[in-house]
């Protein structure tokens, strides 16, 4: 079965996107190409269950075995050697990312505290979009219970144009809810 928000990007998004800048390559509209989800943890050294908890987190939230990263140099004045763990990552792409992305905006993203609409300032200057996520319980897969530290994460949305505008226009036409833009329905089936 194809993800809803995939069907939701091939039906309406793509075409609003071709008219509204013109393309006449659909080869060159806007698309996204990954997600990267990075959790960063600075006792990581000092407390391996910390790291633990978070890869499986991150394994439960994406339905992905997470990485974990390492240092890359020595930094002595935070206790750090190279090749110690200090996070851990998950990179998406195909349907998992698509079923990832429709979680993320239909339920998770409204689980936030006192929320007010994403920031239009997070784009990178070359079409990315990155979200940070104070707390990993957000995500209704979490057992609260089961949590040993509450931490934050970065999410990150490649997508194929350099431009931030198209990235935005993008985003905001599946549904992301950014401050002051109308909000979009996505069909269940159609």
């Amino acid at each position: 079965m194809e993800p809803r928000l995939k069907t939701h990007y091939e039906t309406h998004v793509r075409p609003k996107l071709q008219e509204e800048f013109g393309y006449t390559n659909p080869h060159g509209i806007p698309r996204i190409v990954k997600v990267v989800l990075n959790v960063g943890i600075g006792q990581a050294s000092k407390d391996m269950k910390q790291l633990e908890s978070a890869v499986e987190e991150l394994g439960v939230i994406t339905g992905q075995k997470a990485n974990v990263n390492r240092a890359r140099r020595s930094i002595s004045n935070f206790s750090l050697r190279e090749g110690m763990p200090v996070g851990a990552s998950v990179t998406l792409r195909r349907d998992r990312m698509w079923y990832f992305l429709d979680r993320l905006v239909s339920t998770a993203i409204p689980r936030i505290r006192d929320f007010r609409g994403l920031s239009t300032r997070s784009f990178d200057g070359r079409g990315n979009y990155t979200l940070g996520v104070k707390e990993q319980i957000i995500f209704p897969e979490i057992n609260y219970d089961r949590v040993n530290k509450i931490h934050g994460m970065d999410i990150t949305i490649v997508t194929s144009t350099k431009k931030d505008d198209e990235a935005f226009a993008l985003l905001r036409e599946i549904g992301f809810p950014f401050r002051g833009a109308v909000p979009v329905e996505i069909g269940v089936g159609a």
